[in-house]
């Protein structure tokens, strides 16, 4: 047998005015932003926990925020949930930030580890408050599409198939597959090996209690360790594209016997690996083909049409702009996209896709979705000008300021050890 043929009429479960696909914390930002300029929405998210790779897949790090000359670039929403990630847990964020910007001089960046599990209930906390229909547990299996209109999607959850309609569509999968299933252009990538999750060790525990400091509780355990560039990516194994079964089956098998291999020979009563992720720690696997693709060349550049001004996590000064057509694409008059699935060129594709930048997108998108409701425009054709002031606003860096970018840019790009993030 080949194939199956199954015709059948499935109920609407609801009608909303803006849905977002995802809730990593570029949905979450999306869901925020919709409902804090009015709208009715609908968050669904295919796991039972918020947050998406910066929780379950335990990437707990937002990156630096500032320029590593001590001013903060990235603020508006990504500087509120970075804010309530360290809110009722630990924080790493350097001393010197710690009232405030440190100004020219400053010897670390912005950055800061936090507790996912409480970040995890931090969010389910201000989405609820904030009126926010949750879905968990929901896979959002079709979009239903009329000639580049998204009427809504098909989900799959314990109440079975349902429809829900939506004027709006955010796509903030992490994969692109609302896009990609509603024929949106895409753009395929690819992943490295890389796998690691958290355990503790009795020298951890003693390094702890000697501190005070809960922080240096645990440590990472790995199975895949090739790290942001693709190094220590094992030769001859093709990179994940981390958009079909097979290639997640792959690499989920892989790296668990992988990390069991690597603590077999360990005391097991001197250690444990408390926690590993519970979804794929790919990072770029498919983004939309947008209006625009930033690229590396871009950094310093000025867009008219500019939604936030961010700046480079690995490398000191380089500061770009996220212009407004890298999250959408004209002919699709109802959807738009956030985070991981912004257009991006390679290492610019890096720059975008990190924790405080995804924040900032989907709350751009969160906001843009409103805006064209209200003005009833498609989501592709907007004034930006309205979306600008809109987040200006909401303490969000449309430009940066000129004043910022080194005098010798040869003398720009000091690295930030950032790991495998």
């Amino acid at each position: 047998m080949k194939s199956v043929e199954i015709k059948e009429t499935i109920p609407c479960a609801g009608e909303y005015d803006v849905i977002v696909a995802g809730g990593g914390v570029a949905g979450a930002a999306a869901a925020l932003a919709a409902k804090r300029n009015g709208k009715n929405v609908c968050l669904i998210e295919k796991t039972i926990a918020l947050g998406g790779l910066a929780t379950i897949g335990l990437v707990n790090l937002f990156v630096p925020m500032c320029n590593g000359r001590g001013t903060q670039i990235i603020k508006g929403m990504a500087e509120e949930f970075l804010r309530l990630s360290i809110k009722h847990g630990f924080d790493t964020i350097p001393d010197e930030w710690k009232s405030g910007e440190p100004g020219e001089g400053a010897k670390t960046r912005y950055v800061t580890r936090f507790s996912a599990p409480i970040f995890i209930a931090e969010l389910t906390e201000l989405m609820h408050k904030n009126g926010i229909k949750l879905l968990f547990d929901t896979i959002i299996t079709r979009p239903v599409m009329e000639d580049g209109h998204c009427r809504g999607v098909i989900v799959e959850n314990k109440s079975g198939r349902e429809f829900y309609a939506a004027k709006i569509i955010i796509d903030t999968t992490g994969d692109a597959d609302v896009l990609y299933r509603a024929g949106v252009p895409t753009v395929q990538g690819k992943n490295y090996h890389t796998f690691y999750g958290y355990g503790a060790t009795l020298k951890n525990c003693e390094e702890a209690l000697k501190t005070g400091d809960i922080s240096k509780l645990t440590r990472a355990y790995f199975g895949g360790c090739a790290d942001l560039y693709g190094r220590n990516h094992p030769e001859g194994m093709e990179y994940y594209k981390g958009t079909n079964v097979e290639d997640i089956t792959k690499y989920v098998i892989d790296n668990h016997i992988e990390l069991l291999n690597k603590i077999k020979n360990d005391d097991r009563m001197t250690r444990d690996v408390l926690v590993i992720p519970s979804m794929c720690q790919f990072r770029t696997t498919r983004h939309i083909d947008g209006d625009y693709t930033l690229k590396v060349e871009d950094a310093y550049k000025h867009f008219d049409n500019s939604v936030a001004a961010i700046c480079d996590f690995d490398r000191r000064d380089y500061l770009f702009e996220i212009p407004y057509g890298t999250m959408v694409k004209t002919g699709y008059d109802n959807i738009i996209t956030a985070g991981r699935c912004v257009a991006g060129d390679g290492y610019a594709w890096d720059v975008l896709r990190v924790i405080p930048p995804a924040i900032i997108t989907g709350q751009a998108a969160g906001a843009a979705a409103a805006i064209s409701i209200d003005t009833d425009k498609p989501i592709y054709g907007i004034d930006v000008n309205i979306l600008q002031d809109n987040l200006s606003k909401a303490d969000v860096m449309i430009h940066f300021d000129d004043k910022l970018i080194p005098v010798d840019k040869e003398q720009s790009g000091e690295k930030y050890d950032i790991g495998h993030i």
